[in-house]
């Protein structure tokens, strides 16, 4: 990173009485720790499918997005893969480097293109051996994971496409800097593990409650809070279970 990008992410990465954060895990750390983190790494932009990693592939770099967001996946034989994860400006990319495993089991791909903070593993490792403080937020960010990941076990079981598609696109919106996002039938149908057909009946749904607009891959939030009410409860469960770990 030159020194140009450097004082730019020293700039978005403010503290907690500052404007609108970079990103919320590194937010809360000391100045002296934002700053060397900044240090070690680059800001990168994240374009729409851009594969990241390959799933069972060693990890090259950790990502701490701050505009767009990353989707994670588990390989299947007959599809695209079930996204198991959809991390934007609240999380970073890279856990099982907490857990001193070298790769990663996941499918690592863009989904909403915008900047992020890409470091080293190697760098990212000297980070951690120096400060507790990271270490400890990761580890808590690592928890709500995993609280995150049984929950999603258990919406696909028993709660309805309409349900779990209104939960991912408000999950969505919050990782994304305007109101319209990318997204079509079949890549929802891959991430929701369900037939296309039925994404396309749950989205016509909601477009006719007048809670979305869905044009071409195109999708606009119109009613947030109507969605919020059509949605089952794992979404207000997981922004709890955040909030109450991480602030």
């Amino acid at each position: 990173m030159d020194a140009f990008g450097r004082a730019a992410l020293q700039a978005r990465i403010r503290s907690k009485n500052g404007a609108r954060v970079a990103n919320r895990l590194l937010d809360p750390l000391s100045a002296r720790d934002r700053r060397r983190i900044a240090q070690c790494g680059e800001v990168i932009e994240l374009g729409l499918d851009d594969v990241l990693h390959e799933a069972g592939t060693r990890l090259r770099h950790v990502y701490f997005p701050l505009g767009g967001s990353i989707s994670l996946t588990a390989p299947a034989e007959t599809s695209a893969g079930i996204e198991v994860a959809l991390v934007g400006s609240e999380g970073m990319v890279g856990l099982p480097l907490l857990l001193g495993v070298s790769a990663s089991a996941l499918h690592h791909v863009v989904q909403g293109a915008g900047g992020a903070l890409r470091i080293t593993v190697a760098a990212f490792a000297k980070e951690l051996g120096r400060s507790h403080a990271l270490r400890r937020r990761l580890g808590r960010y690592a928890y709500v994971n995993l609280y995150q990941l049984a929950q999603t076990v258990a919406c696909t079981r028993f709660h309805s496409v309409e349900q779990r598609l209104a939960r991912w696109l408000l999950m969505a919106h919050d990782r994304s800097s305007t109101d319209s996002f990318y997204a079509t039938h079949q890549f929802l149908a891959d991430v929701l593990g369900v037939r296309r057909a039925g994404v396309t009946n749950a989205a016509t749904a909601l477009q006719q409650a007048d809670l979305i607009r869905y044009r071409r891959g195109s999708i606009t939030m119109l009613d947030r809070a109507g969605l919020e009410r059509r949605a089952c409860g794992c979404y207000a469960a997981a922004t709890k279970m955040y909030e109450l770990m991480l602030g």
